[in-house]
């Protein structure tokens, strides 16, 4: 019995505190909220002259959505002269946290110039009026005159801060890159080489004198009597393909083919030519 009161007793302990843990994060985080989400009103420096009203307004306009239009600035003064000024003023709208410099009229000059304001307020309250949303900034008198005196920062100095809404963004566009290469443009050049069909007539008597050449100037071909690798290859593959009819590069070195052609010296040649090592021997017929 005692060991069921005493379970019962610690699980309505551990109740209490889950409960109380959820009010107190609760109570934290509307706490949090109340200090730093709601909106942040600023007075700025005016360039209207004497009846200059400037100001900013931040506020998260993903959580309370709405295009701010107006505003009003009341003095209440009840104990000395002017008792109230309402001054009010519409501007184009602003649907996200702006900066704005607005001349209010010569009634604001009565604000400016009450007497005995020692125990007065002044309230200004910022609009979205379509909307329903309002943001009212409450503060003594003499706290209103001298944050508009002493204020150093105008709207335009607001734009240019970073962050600051309607700042110009500035966008760096980087350069594509591809690694694969441009094909090389189409010259209609090609390898002057006696195995190339395309020039192959060039190098026979024939085929030079019928280009205006000599015989004596064409490269005649020729037979081999034999073909053989001396120790050194490094079977790099050039041999057998310019002529794969005669050399065949095993995984070690290089070998000539039984039964060989041997009318084709030039392209024996070449091959030897090719050959990085020379290593490639012939001799003529």
């Amino acid at each position: 019995m005692n060991t069921m009161l005493l379970s019962l007793t610690i699980s309505i302990l551990i109740g209490l505190g889950f409960v109380g843990g959820l009010f107190a994060l609760n109570l934290l985080s509307g706490t949090f909220e109340f200090l730093f989400g709601k909106p942040k009103f600023e007075l700025l420096k005016s360039s209207k002259g004497v009846n200059g009203f400037a100001f900013l307004l931040r506020w998260d306009s993903t959580k309370e959505p709405g295009r701010f239009n107006q505003v009003r600035v009341r003095l209440y003064n009840p104990f000395g002269r002017t008792t109230q000024t309402d001054v009010f003023k519409e501007f184009e709208a602003k649907g996200e946290s702006f900066a704005i410099d607005l001349d209010m009229g010569p009634g604001f000059q009565d604000l400016l110039n009450a007497q005995s304001t020692d125990r007065a307020l002044v309230v200004v309250e910022v609009g979205a009026v379509q909307d329903r949303l309002f943001h009212q900034e409450e503060m003594k008198a003499h706290k209103f005159f001298d944050l508009r005196k002493e204020a150093k920062l105008t709207v335009d100095d607001f734009y240019k801060k970073p962050g600051g809404s309607g700042e110009t963004k500035v966008y760096y566009h980087t350069v594509e890159k591809n690694m694969i290469a441009d094909p090389m443009p189409k010259d209609g050049k090609a390898l002057r080489l006696a195995t190339n069909p395309e020039f192959a007539h060039e190098f026979t008597a024939t085929g030079a004198a019928g280009e205006g050449g000599s015989a004596a100037a064409a490269v005649a071909n020729f037979i081999v009597s034999k073909v053989w690798i001396e120790p050194g290859c490094i079977v790099c593959n050039a041999c057998e393909d310019i002529f794969p009819e005669v050399f065949k590069v095993n995984a070690d070195t290089c070998v000539i083919k039984p039964d060989y052609p041997k009318d084709n010296g030039l392209r024996v040649k070449e091959a030897s030519d090719a050959c990085p090592v020379e290593v490639i021997k012939y001799t003529v017929a």
